[in-house]
């Protein structure tokens, strides 16, 4: 990156400390991933082992799955919009947009807490069998990535109405972001894996 674009280029990036803090955190969702993907091996071993707990074709249903995939894709594309109005310089705009993705993220928090206890109310549990252990610990690993992440942008919020944008506040909004893209992805994978695959099997 020239002097011209460090001076002329987005707020996060035009300090050292701002580009390390960015590669950092790249590298922390490199062992995220490495996480997601101990957690979907594991998955894989132990699928089918419902012992005398129901199948998951028993109890996944497509129209609470497909609600909870539009939730979180489509906050996905709002905190987009969120870092493009930053990257305009609208601090109202950003708010609103960021706002509005948490909004999604906690619908989508809603429903798989409702269908969690619709499984248990149904017998499947955490103790029920090897699948849904696997299950239960997987899909409820990514719910409190997606937990943590909502707790964490309402803090960046606060953050924001105080100090307004900075190249730290610029900086934490960015990295935000990517964590949020990162979770959507890894629900595609458990919307496909998970899902889509025990419905059919």
């Amino acid at each position: 990156m020239s002097a011209h674009e460090l001076k002329t280029g987005p707020l996060e990036y035009r300090t050292q400390e701002g580009r390390m803090s960015i590669l950092g955190f790249w590298i922390f969702l490199g062992a995220e991933v490495v996480l997601f993907a101990t957690l979907f091996a594991t998955y894989a071993v132990l699928f089918g082992r419902t012992a005398d707990a129901p199948h998951p074709s028993e109890l996944f249903e497509m129209k609470t799955t497909l609600i909870m995939t539009f939730l979180l894709l489509t906050s996905s594309f709002t905190c987009g919009i969120a870092i493009h109005e930053m990257r305009r310089g609208s601090l109202k705009g950003l708010m609103t947009w960021l706002i509005i993705t948490l909004l999604l993220g906690l619908g989508f928090l809603g429903f798989e807490i409702y269908e969690f206890v619709h499984y248990a109310h149904e017998g499947a549990t955490l103790q029920s069998s090897a699948f849904w252990s696997g299950f239960f610990v997987l899909a409820g690993t990514h719910g409190l990535h997606v937990t943590v992440g909502i707790g964490w942008a309402i803090l960046l919020l606060i953050q924001l109405s105080r100090r307004g944008l900075t190249n730290v506040t610029n900086r934490k909004v960015f990295i935000i972001s990517l964590y949020w893209h990162f979770l959507d992805v890894v629900w595609i994978f458990i919307f496909t894996g998970i899902y889509l695959i025990g419905m059919v099997i």
